[in-house]
């Protein structure tokens, strides 16, 4: 298959994430990246805010209390915790996550080169019929907050772990739209 088959191929695929469809804050960016010959997004993720409940270390076995794609207030946090389940509940804040799939070695370099100044966690990933890059972003925090049932931070303390967060996702927001004028000079 070629990779402009494969590519219109995905592109047209049904959006199989548990959202179903691209962020939006960073829809320009990936429409950007599609539209470029050698080169179309596997998967992404803009940034969020999470309360993840961990029944286990398994990931199938972990669920989404909260999740919010953009700054989160103290309200919206405590009454996302008017029940806590047993298990680990995480505040974790995550930064952008790409997967872009490129024509070439030599188009996926370009592409690592570019993004490097940028995002420091960035590299091929996979070598099959074509490169991969993964681009993440490093701007991220978590923290276990809450254990069997019983919440063990303060309120002080999630406020400034939300504050923290948003201040996180913000510098990530800005290296989005860096990455987006980058891409666009492709």
């Amino acid at each position: 298959m070629t990779f402009d088959k494969e590519k219109h191929d995905f592109l047209t695929k049904k959006d199989k994430s548990k959202k179903g469809i691209v962020d939006k804050e960073i829809q320009p960016l990936v429409k950007s990246i599609n539209t470029l010959p050698n080169y179309y997004t596997k998967s992404s993720c803009a940034g969020r805010i999470v309360l993840l409940h961990k029944k286990s270390e398994k990931k199938q076995e972990s669920s989404w209390l909260f999740i919010k794609h953009g700054p989160v207030t103290y309200a919206e946090l405590k009454k996302a915790l008017t029940y806590i389940p047993d298990g680990e509940v995480w505040f974790k804040q995550e930064p952008l996550i790409m997967h872009v799939c490129c024509n070439t070695l030599a188009d996926a370099v370009r592409l690592l080169k570019q993004s490097k100044g940028l995002f420091k966690r960035t590299g091929i990933i996979g070598i099959k019929n074509y490169a991969t890059v993964e681009i993440i972003g490093t701007d991220a925090l978590d923290t276990v907050i809450a254990h069997q049932g019983k919440i063990l931070v303060s309120d002080d303390y999630l406020k400034v772990l939300i504050t923290e967060a948003n201040k996180k996702l913000k510098r990530n927001s800005k290296k989005i739209n860096e990455f987006y004028k980058i891409i666009r000079s492709f």
